[in-house]
């Protein structure tokens, strides 16, 4: 007994202090402080020294292996009428910038300098119209490939087995589960961090977590990055879209409002509906997100419940506030956080994902829409 104590003592020292709430308790508080949010690093950003212009209006620019490439313009000169290009090789990922920097495809972007939409794949084709006009490249960013970011586990937050999947791996046996993964989406950050976000409401909204970003510039938002066959390892054709402005945001609880440009190029990919309500302990529950920068995974199943559903565990835990989260055992990993987490009882969303730990952590959805209603 007192070596079962003195290892109980042992691991309670050298794990991070978080919230752990018996299942059968219904709303006591937790004292300790929650583990760190989950974001995600899946680049590597270098510097570099490019230039295209003059008799070298078009340049491949190519990190072989990358999961992608995103790429920092500076030393700006184009022309009026010009066109600046940034592309794949063969044209089917294309985005172009004109005199002034912005349009429709770009956010509100510096005269000194700006960080292009990312290309999909280890090459970007860089070109301008007129030879007359002028850029360099001065840092980029190489993404990482599915198979780096599988590689680096997050095992706090993963609770015993891991046990989330592809979400297609449940478009047949669950298909009201897989029918709201559509609206979730993989965020991007310069390149190089990762969170999720998801549409909310059939407007032009969308929901992140506050200490992903509170400001727009550089955030992209990529819809269907997602695999169709179940344990697959490449994306289906993704549609990539710009954050365009922060709506409303709140560091207590953990959350950014947000719209996003080109909105009716995602209207298709649907939206979720909030549950203002503190769910049941015991109420079985589901996330959806891009744990670790992965292709789209559907955490539905829980080890630790004997492989049953997953369940909230405990509701009004400290988070980020005074008893502002649930907490559950579903699996996440960095890069998770934004995730819905939604009740399998009536499909909406009652927790906005932020913490790891195991247990793992959401704000309680019902005190953010007593927030974003009004917006909504």
């Amino acid at each position: 007994m007192r070596k079962t104590l003195q290892l109980l003592t042992a691991l309670a020292l050298a794990l991070p202090m978080t919230s752990f709430v018996p299942a059968t308790t219904t709303s006591t508080p937790a004292q300790a402080a929650p583990q760190s949010p989950q974001t995600q690093e899946i680049g590597t950003e270098e510097s570099t020294s490019v230039r295209v212009g003059g008799d070298n209006r078009s340049t491949v620019i190519e990190r072989p292996g990358s999961g992608y490439v995103k790429l920092h313009f500076t030393d700006l000169r184009i022309l009026p009428g010009d066109v600046l290009t940034v592309s794949n090789p063969d044209g089917t990922e294309k985005y172009t910038y004109m005199r002034d920097l912005k349009s429709s495809l770009t956010a509100t972007i510096d005269s000194t300098g700006f960080w292009a939409m990312s290309i999909t794949g280890d090459k970007a084709v860089v070109s301008v119209s007129n030879k007359l006009s002028r850029v360099r490249v001065d840092k980029l960013t190489r993404g990482y490939t599915e198979a780096e970011m599988s590689a680096q586990p997050s095992v706090q937050s993963i609770c015993g087995t891991n046990d989330y999947k592809d979400a297609v791996c449940y478009q047949s046996s669950n298909p009201t589960e897989f029918g709201k993964t559509k609206s979730v989406a993989k965020l991007l950050k310069n390149g190089s961090s990762l969170c999720t976000a998801w549409r909310v409401g059939p407007k032009n909204h969308m929901l992140t977590n506050n200490h992903c970003f509170t400001s727009t510039n550089g955030i992209e938002v990529w819809f269907n990055y997602q695999c169709p066959t179940c344990g697959g390892t490449t994306s289906a054709t993704v549609t990539k879209v710009l954050a365009n402005s922060v709506l409303k945001t709140n560091a207590g609880l953990d959350y950014t409002l947000f719209n996003v440009k080109n909105f009716e190029t995602i209207t298709s990919f649907g939206y979720l509906e909030l549950d203002a309500r503190v769910p049941a302990v015991g109420e079985e529950m589901y996330i959806i997100g891009h744990p670790a920068g992965k292709l789209k995974k559907l955490s539905l199943r829980d080890n630790n419940n004997g492989g049953g559903y997953c369940v909230v565990r405990a509701v009004r835990v400290n988070g980020s506030s005074s008893q502002s989260d649930i907490s559950y055992m579903c699996d996440t990993e960095g890069g998770s956080s934004g995730s819905p987490v939604l009740s399998r009882r009536t499909h909406k969303v009652i927790g906005l994902h932020h913490f790891g730990g195991c247990p793992n952590q959401g704000v309680r959805i019902d005190l953010v829409a007593a927030q974003i209603n009004p917006l909504l």
